[in-house]
């Protein structure tokens, strides 16, 4: 009878233990979420007086049959609907707002001095208790679900708004560091239509490697990213930013996701790009004052567009560089990255890289 009765009291301690654990758990993850949605609440109304400037921060909730989200869109000083803009995505990484991302590219004080629409989506903490964009999540990999889908809606919601904005969907551009850069990523690969060309700051290969160590073949990798396209696929001009120094993600990373658009890329080309990473067009090391040194490589398609630019900082982090502490994940040393992708961006409009006239 003892010996029946301990293995019966074992077993409902056992179990006890189990939903303690299941419970604390829980709770954790609530917590963690409740925090985040502190600092969301907090830095929203703020955000209004820190980034405004002369232009205009404001607020909307995109809902789409895959969910909802809150974005923000920046619309800069003296702008007036009926002139057409470019109009630039910006993707935060894991812990960081959409205003804290804002403040430290400070991405609207470029807008207000070149005019154009600033679209800032905000990852919420029910979707991610630490504010990352889901891109591990086989669902958020592919065209018309999960992730991807909301943030092409809401593109689509503010081009659609024509009372407010008037985009020149010719120049329709997405960029994100960390968790946002692998999500740049996949955007490029599921809506080539609709982005012009991508940015990606400490990203990773489609459909994701942003990780601590490298990614997969680069080869597959490109192949899978192609296949993702489908009939829409086209060369998506590419501008990738890594720094040597990065804890979080692997340098080798900033390679790989070269290494894939360039198979992409030729693939989406009928094999009329067809670039070599060990042999770019164009390589240039710079090492100016209050910047850290940097090499960037150039590789061209055979009448002479730029395609891809490959940009490595000597010594930087995990950070965006040029930035401002305003921010986190900042480094205000250059290279100003917000400046590299403003300049490739406006030279890559749809037009002349849709896969048809490029060539």
């Amino acid at each position: 009878m003892l010996l029946a009765y301990s293995s019966s009291a074992r077993s409902r301690f056992s179990t006890v233990g189990r939903r303690l654990s299941r419970y604390m758990y829980r709770l954790r993850r609530f917590l963690v979420a409740g925090a985040a949605l502190f600092a969301l609440l907090l830095l929203g109304p703020a955000s209004q007086f820190i980034h405004a400037r002369g232009g205009a921060w404001q607020e909307f909730v995109y809902h789409g049959q895959a969910g909802s989200r809150p974005y923000f869109v920046y619309t800069p000083d003296n702008y007036h609907p009926g002139t057409p803009v470019p109009l630039l995505v910006m993707l935060h990484g894991c812990t960081q707002t959409a205003a804290d991302f804002a403040a430290g590219t400070q991405m609207n004080e470029l807008a207000d001095a070149h005019q154009f629409i600033v679209v800032y989506p905000q990852q919420t903490p029910l979707a991610n208790p630490t504010a990352c964009w889901n891109w591990s999540v086989p669902g958020n990999q592919t065209r018309g679900s999960g992730e991807p889908s909301i943030l092409a809606g809401m593109v689509e919601t503010v081009e659609g708004n024509t009372s407010h904005w008037t985009i020149d969907r010719s120049r329709v551009f997405v960029a994100g560091a960390s968790a946002g850069a692998v999500m740049s990523v996949i955007l490029g690969a599921t809506y080539p239509d609709l982005f012009a060309a991508i940015g990606v700051a400490a990203g990773g290969e489609y459909p994701g490697g942003a990780t601590s160590t490298s990614g997969q073949d680069p080869l597959k990798a490109g192949e899978m990213a192609y296949q993702a396209m489908g009939s829409y696929a086209r060369v998506v001009p590419t501008v990738v930013f890594q720094g040597t120094a990065d804890p979080v993600v692997a340098p080798i990373n900033g390679d790989l996701v070269v290494q894939q658009w360039m198979q992409t890329d030729h693939l989406a080309s009928h094999g009329r790009y067809d670039a070599s990473f060990v042999n770019p067009s164009h390589i240039i090391t710079a090492s100016p004052p209050a910047s850290h040194p940097t090499i960037e490589r150039i590789w061209d398609d055979s009448t002479g567009h730029e395609v891809q630019e490959y940009w490595v900082a000597i010594g930087a982090g995990h950070v965006w560089t040029g930035g401002s502490p305003d921010g986190t994940f900042t480094d205000p040393l250059g290279p100003n990255l917000s400046q590299i992708l403003y300049r490739f961006f406006l030279n890559h409009p749809m037009s002349l890289f849709d896969g048809h006239t490029a060539f």
